[in-house]
């Protein structure tokens, strides 16, 4: 017997399918669901692959790169990455959406966050422990109860958000609103959106250059995050042929310099989990990649700090601007897909066909629809609206909280107990 959840959605991507168009006067962009499956699938085996190849280094190695010899050599059986907190983490998320629609509340994402089951840590952890206490969202991610409120949770999972909205970064700030604010703020809210931006942007997009100033473009320009970016892209242009003389400038502002560590949850040791730091490591390695996938990974993995994650997601989007078509195969050619990812109900083609029927659904919500071409394929039809980022936040001067709580018959639902 199929679940009501299944049929709900079925009827619902139905539903997607006959919708109307937009008038013929309006700017679109059309994008055929093989070319979406094509880059979709790319996007889940980029994220696995970066942190497969990545995963030996990760905080081995804090405010020093990472030796050349030092860098693990890449084999394909490292893409099966199926219990990794990294990958399974944003699959809540998609569970959410899967199972309430593209209209769920803050509210109900944080009763499937405070539910799972998986060890957390940094903002994730306290997002989570707050949510279970009845701090609802947006507070939950507050810095008045979340100290790690600028820590890199929620760029590490937002690759769900631009995967699910191609063309649509709107959407990727709605996104953010509803399972951003569960865990971050400020800094940390805005990687995960520069991080969403980027992936969305490479659906239509193989420059990098233009990839990323699409993310930036969807976080205030005020923010320290956004000066980060645009520093990483100055020392670029300064050293082209050099990241690592980049990387020493990085080093000198963003991890010696108490301006830009203030919401900073331990700094002993070269420690440094902060959103804008790790989120540099991702665009030094997308710059400096050019376009390869192997050095793409390896600059970014061998920054430091961070160094699954950020590979992962350096990979994530430039396998996106790729598709599968051009993806190499040794990344993919080893995949298990009949393997559940640990604590959900997907494995890789079943995600896969959820991120489908999902997609079908954001289309038609932002004002598009899925048409059918001469041969009777489907194509997305996506009106082009720009992004317009929320208001400058900094979580070392925060704004009011918003005073939001659990009721007691939405606490009934949070059947998960937190860890003494």
């Amino acid at each position: 017997m199929k679940h009501a959840w299944i049929t709900s959605l079925t009827l619902l991507a139905a539903a997607a399918a006959s919708a109307q168009c937009p008038d013929p006067g309006a700017e679109c962009r059309r994008l055929s669901m093989d070319e979406y499956r094509s880059r979709m699938q790319a996007a889940w085996i980029g994220q696995m692959a970066g942190v497969g190849w990545g995963g030996p280094t990760e905080f081995n190695y804090n405010g020093v790169i990472v030796p050349e010899d030092k860098m693990p050599a890449w084999t394909p059986d490292l893409v099966n990455q199926f219990a990794q907190d990294d990958i399974y983490v944003e699959m809540t998320f998609v569970r959410t959406l899967e199972e309430h629609g593209w209209d769920a509340t803050p509210k109900q994402a944080g009763i499937d966050f405070a539910n799972s089951g998986y060890e957390l840590w940094h903002a994730n952890k306290y997002g989570r422990k707050n949510l279970r206490a009845g701090i609802a969202p947006p507070d939950s991610g507050h810095p008045k109860f979340n100290s790690h409120a600028d820590d890199i949770d929620y760029q590490i999972e937002a690759d769900f958000a631009g995967i699910l909205a191609p063309g649509m970064p709107g959407l990727v700030l709605e996104l953010g609103e509803i399972f951003g604010r569960l865990m971050n703020y400020g800094d940390g809210l805005y990687g995960g959106l520069f991080i969403g931006g980027m992936y969305s942007a490479a659906y239509f997009e193989r420059d990098i250059a233009k990839i990323i100033e699409a993310g930036l473009a969807c976080i205030p320009e005020g923010s320290q995050y956004h000066e980060c970016v645009r520093d990483v892209i100055r020392w670029h242009a300064e050293h082209p042929d050099d990241w690592e003389a980049a990387w020493k400038k990085l080093d000198a502002k963003y991890q010696r310099n108490p301006e830009y560590r203030k919401a900073s949850c331990g700094t002993e040791n070269g420690f440094n989990i902060d959103a804008k730091m790790n989120g540099a490591c991702i665009v030094m390695g997308l710059l400096y990649g050019a376009g390869d996938p192997d050095q793409t990974i390896i600059v970014s993995t061998r920054c430091g700090h961070d160094s699954d994650c950020n590979p992962s997601s350096a990979a994530g989007v430039l396998f996106t601007s790729l598709g599968m078509e051009n993806t190499p195969k040794k990344f993919h050619e080893a995949l298990k897909r009949n393997v559940k990812f640990s604590h959900t109900a997907y494995d890789f083609d079943g995600l896969t066909r959820v991120c489908e029927d999902l997609v079908r659904q954001a289309v038609v919500r932002a004002g598009g629809c899925v048409e059918k071409d001469d041969a009777g394929r489907e194509v997305l039809v996506i009106p082009v609206k720009a992004p317009v980022p929320g208001p400058l936040e900094q979580c070392w001067a925060p704004g009011p909280v918003a005073g939001s709580k659990y009721t007691p018959e939405e606490m009934a639902k949070i059947t998960a107990k937190e860890d003494k």
